[in-house]
């Protein structure tokens, strides 16, 4: 919707074009500027372009259409042509939170156009990311490096690559206060075993039967769930004697669910590290920051890159830090 490219084009006074692949939070996007900007009576709003990125297309034609495909003309580069933006200068390359191939999208850009200055990125949803080989020249998804394709079980699996996503500090306070958020665990193991039964075909699915979920009971859930997944919740017996037995074992899901919560820093730095190795072994300065406090937002870890030293940013920051501690 917008926040961070309101922050930077009316806090930071930056011009701004954000892409985003759904074109009515583009939309509502520019809906917020212009509330905003009856407030501040500020001139100079982000744009923003319904658009997908094509990390193999050259810079001066990065963008596909949307999806599903909107009214009006098709999706175009907004940042001008090969020398950078519209004004010809340079730019910088900015993905919070970059979910799944979005993020190495972003850094395929930056390693392949002179036009782009920097690139920063804070990624999300690696389960997301692409696994299969790529063609020559063409890396995307994990791993990007030939370093880390080379170490022997390199290999991550959509299970251990979706709980890298989660965040350590926040699922310990529910651990210490026994929230009835830890029910959702179980009731997602028993859907998913439910849907397989079903239709064997239908693993993993990304489905989100709602925010306050672990206020339902799991009928409840389920009826939400199921349709989700294609699936006619009155084909499904929800209230089967195996169900009710898969429900008691709560405390083993939330055990196997905190098992992958302790791996899940090691899965997130091998991706985090994949991704710095890749920027280096073409000759980029780069750097991974904790730029904030994992507890404010779990994606603290921020990939920095340039085509110049680093160095005297990354003081700043240092500097920064100490101001703010002091």
């Amino acid at each position: 919707q917008g926040h961070l490219s309101r922050f930077l084009a009316f806090g930071l006074g930056l011009s701004v074009t954000a892409v985003e692949s759904d074109g009515r939070l583009a939309s509502l996007a520019e809906r917020f500027d212009q509330e905003l900007l009856r407030e501040l009576g500020k001139p100079r709003a982000p744009r923003h372009v319904a658009g997908r990125l094509d990390p193999a297309a050259p810079w001066g034609e990065f963008l596909l259409p949307p999806e599903p495909p909107g009214p009006g003309p098709a999706a175009r580069n907004p940042l001008g042509g090969p020398g950078g933006s519209e004004d010809g200068g340079r730019v910088l390359l900015m993905g919070l939170h970059a979910c799944g191939d979005l993020g190495p999208a972003l850094l395929c850009h930056f390693t392949r156009s002179s036009a782009v200055a920097a690139v920063a990125l804070a990624g999300c949803c690696y389960m997301k990311l692409s696994t299969a080989p790529q063609p020559p020249g063409r890396p995307l998804g994990y791993p990007l490096s030939a370093s880390v394709a080379a170490l022997p079980g390199h290999q991550l699996s959509y299970r251990a690559r979706e709980a890298a996503c989660h965040a350590l500090e926040d699922y310990e306070g529910r651990l210490r206060r026994g929230s009835a958020h830890l029910r959702v665990h179980c009731y997602r193991a028993v859907l998913e075993s439910l849907i397989c039964a079903a239709d064997p075909g239908k693993r993993h699915l990304g489905l989100q039967p709602g925010r306050k979920a672990h206020t339902l009971s799991f009928p409840q859930y389920a009826h939400l769930g199921l349709p989700l997944a294609g699936l006619d919740p009155a084909g499904v017996p929800l209230d089967s004697g195996a169900v009710g037995a898969m429900l008691e074992q709560q405390h083993k899901v939330v055990a196997f669910c905190t098992l992958g919560q302790l791996l899940a820093p090691a899965v997130e730095t091998l991706i985090l590290l994949d991704r710095l190795l890749y920027l280096r072994e073409q000759g980029f300065h780069c750097a991974l920051v904790p730029l904030f406090n994992p507890r404010f937002s779990p994606r603290n870890l921020v990939l920095v890159a340039a085509r110049t030293p680093l160095t005297p940013v990354l003081a700043g920051l240092d500097k920064d830090s100490e101001d703010r501690d002091s």
